[in-house]
């Protein structure tokens, strides 16, 4: 009754029970069995940044206890309420860093102990923990990492420093996790400059081949495959290359294929790699043209990696979706980049000034009738 009290409540109605009601108990309602949701829900639905100060105040400092007593979810809450008011990020990530890791180990063992959140916490000697082969990567764990990546990179270089030093078989192995591989993604998706990035895609080499059909991995492959400069994506396709028949009998395989143009590769690999490059200078050009200034330097074989990750996600991402879809109906084409879009729109003028037209003779064909 109380989570849908805090739910509908108007931003009166929730500072007062915030302020009178909960204020100077948040943690210890949050260490109850059925009391931590109600925490949950007043941090879920705060109004304002002063609800979240007051908020901050009582939890920031607690999180390695939540996390101990089994209430990560009040953590995966006020995380993403600092996200969503922009209150707080910095201070929460570095508070999820230090409840996970210190020492010598920081930030190296950052991410793989949030992975396995429930794994780790579980045990009475937390400084002799590793990787748990064989175990399911915990849900909240993955959820708090994928909000994470979420957030500028220059909060986060902790993380960063932290996901790109996992070893190559501990990145192949959170690839064809569900929970594992939706982090990948999350990072391979992120602001992080295109340089961490395609170090994280580097360790997968030689993988991607098992990777593509993997129920799970092969989401990742075309992560890392948007990701890539041109040499990464060669290897990728190239590694992908012997699995076409597997591929064409699995459920992602055939979107892959299309999107990756693996048949193209094999029968004109050097074809291929033109139209990779003709794809990386159209889009230069598109984004030094009508891009964000701060947008308009690329790094070098970046695939616009750094530059969509700069901007709005959703807008650029639906410009990109579109830019790529016109090379990929345009590549067997003599068509130039772009042509056809104008070719529209002077038939569409056509078709607009022939309408004009018939209008108008309609209209003084009335005016004779009335005449």
């Amino acid at each position: 009754m109380l989570q849908a009290i805090l739910e509908f409540a108007p931003e009166t109605l929730y500072n007062e029970l915030l302020t009178k009601v909960f204020r100077k108990s948040l943690f210890r309602m949050s260490s109850h069995h059925c009391a931590n949701f109600v925490v949950q829900a007043l941090a879920s639905h705060a109004k304002s940044q002063d609800h979240m100060d007051l908020i901050w105040e009582e939890l920031g400092t607690k999180f390695r206890d939540l996390f101990e007593m089994g209430k990560s979810g009040v953590v995966v809450s006020v995380l993403a309420a600092t996200q969503r008011l922009h209150s707080h990020e910095h201070e929460c990530c570095q508070a999820i860093a230090a409840a996970v890791c210190t020492g010598d180990e920081f930030p190296k063992c950052i991410v793989p102990r949030i992975l396995f959140l429930e794994n780790f916490f579980s045990l009475r000697d937390k400084s002799n923990w590793s990787w748990p082969h064989g175990t399911k990567i915990h849900v909240v764990g993955s959820l708090i990492l994928q909000s994470i990546f979420r957030l500028p990179s220059e909060l986060i270089q902790v993380y960063v420093t932290s996901i790109t030093s996992l070893e190559e078989h501990h990145v192949l192995e959170a690839s064809k996790d569900p929970s594992g591989s939706r982090v990948i993604e999350s990072f391979l998706n992120s602001n992080i400059s295109g340089k961490q990035k395609r170090k994280l895609v580097a360790k997968l080499r030689g993988h991607f081949g098992e990777l593509s059909v993997h129920p799970f991995g092969s989401f990742t492959v075309e992560k890392c495959f948007t990701a890539s400069n041109l040499n990464l994506r060669e290897t990728i396709v190239s590694e992908m290359l012997p699995l076409q028949p597997e591929l064409s009998k699995s459920k992602q395989g055939p979107y892959l294929l299309r999107k990756l143009d693996i048949d193209g590769f094999a029968r004109q690999p050097d074809q291929w790699k033109s139209r990779q490059a003709s794809q990386q200078s159209a889009l230069k050009e598109f984004y030094a043209t009508f891009g964000p200034k701060e947008t308009k330097s690329f790094e070098k074989e970046s695939f616009l990696a750094d530059t969509v990750s700069k901007s709005k996600p959703g807008k650029l991402k639906d410009i990109r979706k579109e830019i790529e879809t016109t090379l990929a109906s345009a590549k067997t084409s003599n068509t130039p980049f772009l042509a056809h879009q104008v070719s529209k729109k002077v038939k569409r003028s056509k078709d607009e000034k022939k309408r004009h037209r018939k209008d108008g003779e309609s209209e003084s064909k009335r005016k004779k009738i009335k005449v």
